[in-house]
């Protein structure tokens, strides 16, 4: 307290014991995978191993590329986008090794029938490096131009420049830029029947980039895709993106497909059980799993049962693939088999957003699915539904719809996707949003105001349908006083809160019993 020896009227400010929170966010997407190439421009990551946040597609693609062959992470990401996603982090694996030669750049010529008059080639290997040519004007009665400038851009920046070069002559352009030049070296292309002027003449002035060789494709292992948190790499690098909730390996398929196209079941067990234990290490996430592709419904609960035998309230196994629009399909190739993670991923993010978390993301269309790779019928999705896998199904006018909410759980307290997601988001409000209690006096003023923080927090919840309850005592309690923390816990540092939730599950089967009712004889 402050001590006043003067007379006069003194204001003092006094701390509310009461806080107001704001649920964590919980549609943040994390996709790990391939992408056309790494994000350039942060000298503490030339890799761009670590995770990336991206807010649109087209953001997406100034980073890492648009679509490319050999990689599903792009067509995830997108169908993320096109479903309703808004944020989500890309965490690039590299799957390919810079091949090790210089770049090249055949300089096209002006008539392409006359060839290339020059040939340029990088000094370093795998250079990133371009060239731009001017022309320069020479006698005003000449028809074409009596020299050029070659300048040489690194990262940008004009690192070196040649001007008034010729085709032979003092001033030939491959005897002056590889007796000075650290970036390219050139070689002269000339036509022998086309004398050196005339070459000139032909000499197209603009911007190009040389050239890389195709980068040589690497294997990556499942020990590339579970990462490292301390590299910021994989999986375990999501651990610096705290606010990441769904977290999806698109190109598993991509690494796990032999030589003969078979899938290596062994690969994709173990980085999916890598997933799930990076979820449950970080329990504001939830891990988005796609089943193997090509398999039918007995062998897909097999596989599930037998040889998966995933148990945990932090994932969802979805089935089977879905076609989509190839982008970089040819004729006879306009559609193309994905893993529907990604899509799924953008319907939990629209869920949230429409309904809220509690909502389980179930009984709503997919935007841009073309058909499933395989229809599933009700008796068929009897056998998988009790073991956790959720169907994707086509209804004719109703569209393509999920048609499964639950995790992989063997618990039934956890067995729903929105059960577990709403908890997320409330163990993650109430951890961030009660810092301030800490180092409080430990007194009834601190139980009563943690007590009014989470009670009017959990109202809200209850009045917009999150929790069940015809009255807010039926629908979550909030315990902070004596009881849970006496003389003991206190002297130990310790402030107890007891909070309950009655969570709203959803309606997965609608019963409706029918019967005659048949008049009497009055």
């Amino acid at each position: 307290m402050p001590t006043y020896t003067a007379p006069g009227v003194y204001v003092e400010e006094v701390p509310s014991s009461q806080k107001v929170l704001a649920s964590a966010p919980t549609a943040v997407a994390a996709f790990v995978g391939f992408t056309q190439r790494a994000p350039l421009g942060d000298a503490n990551d030339p890799e761009g191993l670590a995770p990336r946040l991206v807010t649109s597609w087209t953001q997406f693609e100034s980073l890492f590329g648009g679509f490319v062959e050999g990689a599903v992470l792009p067509l995830s990401v997108f169908g993320f986008f096109q479903n309703g996603g808004t944020l989500a982090y890309i965490v690039r694996i590299p799957n390919s090794t810079p091949a090790g030669e210089p770049a090249r750049l055949a300089l096209p010529a002006a008539d392409r029938s006359l060839g290339s008059p020059l040939e340029i080639t990088s000094v370093e290997p795998d250079a990133d490096v371009s060239v731009v040519i001017e022309t320069v004007d020479g006698d005003p009665d000449a028809e074409g131009p009596s020299a050029f400038t070659l300048s040489v851009v690194v990262g940008g920046e004009t690192v070196e420049q040649y001007p008034d070069l010729t085709f032979g002559g003092p001033r030939d352009a491959a005897a002056v830029i590889n007796k000075t030049s650290t970036q390219i070296k050139v070689e002269l292309k000339l036509e022998t029947d086309v004398d050196l002027e005339s070459q000139l003449e032909l000499l197209r002035p603009g911007l190009y980039s040389l050239e890389k060789a195709a980068p040589v494709p690497a294997p990556v292992t499942g020990r590339k895709f579970a990462g490292s948190e301390t590299a910021r790499s994989g999986i375990n690098g999501l651990a610096i993106a705290e606010d990441v909730t769904m977290v999806i390996v698109p190109d598993l398929i991509t690494a796990a497909t032999k030589a003969d196209g078979s899938v290596d079941l062994g690969l994709w067990k173990a980085v999916q059980t890598s997933l799930i234990a990076h979820c449950e290490l970080h329990p504001n996430r939830m891990a988005i799993l796609d089943a193997p592709p090509g398999m039918g419904p007995q062998q897909i609960k097999e596989w599930r049962s037998a040889t998966a035998m995933y148990d945990s309230a932090f994932a969802a196994l979805y089935y089977p693939w879905i076609k989509v629009e190839n982008p970089i399909g040819t004729n006879g190739d306009a559609e193309v088999l994905i893993p529907p993670s990604g899509h799924i991923a953008g319907v939990w993010a629209r869920t949230d957003e429409t309904r809220g978390v509690w909502k389980a993301p179930a009984n709503d269309t997919i935007r841009g699915v073309l058909d499933v790779e395989r229809s599933i019928t009700q008796n068929e999705q009897s056998l998988l539904n009790p073991i956790g896998i959720n169907c994707i199904r086509p209804f004719g006018t109703r569209g393509i719809r999920i048609w499964g909410a639950r995790t992989l759980a063997s618990d039934t307290d956890w067995q729903y996707i929105n059960v577990r997601r709403l908890f997320n988001m409330v163990e993650s409000t109430i951890m961030d949003g009660t810092q301030w209690a800490v180092f409080e006096p430990n007194d009834v003023t601190l139980w009563e105001g943690v007590t009014r923080t989470l009670t009017g927090y959990l109202r809200g919840l209850w009045q917009s349908g999150a929790l069940f309850g015809a009255s807010a005592d039926q629908a979550y309690f909030v315990r902070c006083d004596a009881t849970t923390n006496p003389p003991e816990s206190i002297d130990a540092g310790k402030l107890v809160v007891e909070v309950g939730l009655a969570p709203v599950k959803p309606a997965e089967f609608v019963i409706f019993r029918i019967s005659q009712n048949k008049q009497s004889a009055s």
